[in-house]
């Protein structure tokens, strides 16, 4: 795992148990259950440590996600609109989050702003299906993209504040 604080949040949000995805009808419907206390419990606990970074909603059917994220540099949010998709194959196979906005700035990143995670958090994944769930790959996936690449994009001009 990436660092110290990363091991401290995901060590107190719960494991899932559902190993079904969105075609397995009613195994879904309990997986996403777990999915939404796991992911309120980790904003409760950022809330709490006043490192509240992003919000999340999903369609009727939990297949589709979007929302915000932010990071804070030099005293600036820098704020992004994020999106992803359940697989079919899930939870076997991570959700690719993509940053539109931020498509082509970085080379850490595939065509349509979706983030790479297949060096670090992609193994990490799989060791751990199906007890990781989508609060994990925030906080073990988004959360430490953010970390790095948002300063370097910004020490390179390639994005700028919305006040500047």
């Amino acid at each position: 795992m990436a660092d110290a604080a990363a091991r401290r949040a995901v060590a107190e949000l719960p494991l899932l148990r559902a190993p079904a995805g969105p075609r397995d009808r009613e195994g879904w419907a309990e997986r996403l259950r777990e999915e939404y206390r796991a992911l309120i419990q980790y904003v409760e606990n950022n809330k709490r440590a006043d490192t509240d970074w992003f919000r999340l909603e999903s369609n009727p059917e939990g297949t589709r996600w979007f929302g915000r994220c932010w990071y804070v540099h030099e005293l600036l949010k820098y704020e992004f609109n994020i999106e992803f998709e359940i697989p079919v194959t899930y939870p076997g196979t991570a959700p690719e989050i993509a940053i539109p906005e931020l498509d082509g700035k970085t080379a850490k990143m595939y065509r349509g702003g979706k983030i790479c995670l297949s060096d670090h958090f992609k193994p990490l994944w799989a060791r751990n299906v199906p007890k990781f769930g989508l609060a994990h790959l925030m906080a073990l996936g988004l959360g430490p993209w953010l970390a790095v690449e948002i300063p370097d994009l910004i020490a390179k001009g390639l994005i700028q504040h919305k006040d500047k």
